[in-house]
């Protein structure tokens, strides 16, 4: 049975930092790539951040130079460092891995106020 489970959302106001965190257990297959998105409030949703096997990364447009995704392959474990957060922020955020096939997280709800 695969598990992922993220931590790390809450409130804060525009400016601050979050680090979210999602650590996934049971998987049978190496991980190829692991990674984050978010689903805003009537938007669909979108790639944030991406880390593969080898350690090359990707971002999405908006979140570049704040946010910074990185892993802890022991811990079986992505972050993602948010800083100087926005409103537009404001979502969502799902971990996602991939090995034989896709995991989703539950998310964790990362909300900025202005």
């Amino acid at each position: 049975q695969v598990r992922l489970v993220e931590s790390g959302g809450g409130l804060v106001q525009a400016g601050e930092s979050l680090r979210l965190s999602c650590t996934v257990s049971g998987s049978r297959f190496s991980i190829s790539a692991m990674g984050w998105y978010r689903q805003g409030p009537g938007d669909p949703r979108e790639l944030v951040a991406v880390i593969t096997s080898d350690g090359s990364t990707n971002y999405a447009d908006s979140v570049k130079g704040r946010f910074t995704i990185s892993r802890d392959n022991a811990k079986n474990t992505v972050y993602l460092q948010m800083n100087s957060l926005k409103a537009e922020d404001t979502a969502v955020y799902y971990c996602n891995v991939r090995a034989f096939m896709d995991y989703w997280g539950k998310g964790t709800l990362v909300t900025v106020s202005s």
